[in-house]
């Protein structure tokens, strides 16, 4: 089948993409290298919804970013994913670093930021008594928040794909060729046909721009995280960030949507497919993060990991804009920091661009805006609970006694758009193996569950697709 449009990449733009396009009567296909959506930076990052005070102004990152964070209320809400209007603060220590408040705030309030202030030191500390007594003023931004953001791109894909969009994962692009009006995008002995390509991979953008003859120059930002059991979450409400610098917006402290509590990112300029975490990125991560609070307690650390950004060279904004050389072919590069908040905004102009260059956008009165995530039964009260076990007895089965996942939440999991077909994508839907234990408990009892499902051996089944195998026969 021809598409009217084919997106490369599943990360959060891509997925949002697929979304807004399914509001019209389009043909849409989504093509990812890997196994399963999120698996780049929308994987791995700091899950914050920026208010859009620190992008320059008259920048795309600029308007997408505070657009995109309007949206993002309602979007939640519509996709059922977890999401918290928690606010901001950006610590200064000297009156050097106060002054840059000030130039922020100018910044955020011609941006069109709304509920921003600066406050000072004692007034940061009342709000957030973990705060250091070095503090002598913060900019306060109380329309930022977090969210998880392969929640919000699982959750984004499956609603394009309920909605009638298809995802081809495992198709890592090799090739494109246009002749009389379409385009062939080919992977391996696998190809498909499409009138419009967008070119959301991530890192890998300029890559694939090259094989339309484009030339952008992209070297990843590595950034080293730590995360904290959900005891450790109340310690800071707001997401502590430090007054930024030359290498983005420095060392953050922040409760996570799901109730952890999250310490980093470093940055450093690397090559793709570097994601080590390294004693030093760690040890440099709690020194800094000491300027803001000496009281976070390493010791309920729970995993370490590493995500790349897509720092482009060419320009230190989004690169939004049709090929210069391949026609009806957009570029979407350098989408980094703040991708993640401008994603939805950027997903509605990208909709516009394809509509001002002549693509019928006939709208789609049958899309349903709505899902309900497979990590719903959860949020429920005890009687809605009870309800759904009498009606379905899997959802009183516990499977996970870290993160308390039922069995009908993993099975939801594997059978709901995107199904999970790993280990680990399981866990990102579902949050088992996340917890203290990080799958000690659970993963025997996950890994039957994904073979019967997928009426494959045990065997078979991955951690993360590929070779990845969890078992390697049996034993006796």
């Amino acid at each position: 089948m021809k598409y009217d449009v084919a997106i490369i990449g599943a990360g959060v733009v891509g997925a949002l993409t697929a979304r807004e396009l399914m509001k019209y009567k389009l043909r849409v296909c989504v093509l990812e290298a890997k196994d399963d959506v999120a698996l780049g930076a929308s994987r791995a990052n700091s899950g914050i919804v920026h208010g859009g005070f620190d992008p320059v102004e008259g920048t795309l990152k600029a308007k997408l970013n505070v657009a995109g964070t309007r949206i993002m209320k309602s979007l939640v809400k519509e996709l059922d994913v977890h999401y918290k209007q928690n606010g901001s603060m950006v610590l200064a220590f000297c009156e050097e670093e106060k002054a840059h408040l000030q130039k922020l705030y100018d910044r955020g309030i011609a941006n069109g930021v709304p509920e921003l202030s600066i406050i000072s030191g004692d007034e940061a500390r009342a709000m957030e008594p973990a705060l250091s007594e070095n503090v002598v003023a913060a900019l306060l931004c109380e329309s930022s928040g977090i969210v998880c953001p392969y929640d919000l791109t699982i959750a984004a894909m499956g609603n394009a794909m309920d909605n009638g969009a298809e995802l081809l994962c495992n198709f890592p692009v090799t090739g494109i060729e246009y002749a009389d009006g379409v385009y062939t995008v080919k992977s391996a002995e696998k190809a498909v046909e499409a009138t419009y390509v967008i070119n959301s991979a991530g890192v890998g953008a300029d890559e694939i721009a090259a094989m339309v003859g484009d030339k952008y120059t992209i070297t990843p930002k590595k950034g080293e995280y730590m995360l904290l059991d959900r005891s450790e979450g109340p310690l800071v409400s707001h997401t502590i960030f430090q007054t930024p610098g030359v290498f983005g917006k420095g060392i953050l402290v922040s409760p996570t949507a799901d109730g952890n509590l999250l310490v980093g990112p470093t940055s450093e300029l690397t090559e793709k497919g570097d994601l080590t975490t390294t004693l030093a990125g760690l040890d440099k991560i709690k020194a800094i993060a000491a300027r803001s609070t000496e009281k976070v307690n390493y010791r309920k650390v729970i995993t370490s990991f590493t995500g790349l950004r897509s720092s482009c060279a060419d320009s230190e904004d989004f690169i939004i804009e049709f090929s210069k050389n391949a026609p009806k072919f957009i570029e979407l590069v350098g989408i980094e920091s703040p991708g993640l908040s401008s994603a939805p905004a950027i997903a509605e102009y990208v909709a516009e661009m394809l509509g001002a260059d002549g693509l019928a956008m006939e709208a789609n009165e049958a899309f349903n805006p709505t899902r309900v995530s497979c990590r719903h039964f959860g949020t429920l009260s005890m009687a809605e609970k009870n309800e759904m076990i009498k009606a379905d007895p899997a959802f009183g089965h516990l499977i996970c006694r870290c993160e308390t996942v039922t069995e009908g939440e993993i099975l939801a999991a594997i059978r709901q758009n995107p199904p999970a077909r790993s280990l680990d994508a399981v866990k990102r839907r579902t949050r088992a193996g996340m917890g203290r234990c990080q799958g000690g408990f659970c993963t025997t009892f996950i890994t039957e569950l994904l073979a019967k499902e997928q009426g494959i051996p045990e065997t078979e089944v991955t951690k993360f697709g590929g070779k990845s195998y969890m078992l390697c026969g049996k034993t006796k």
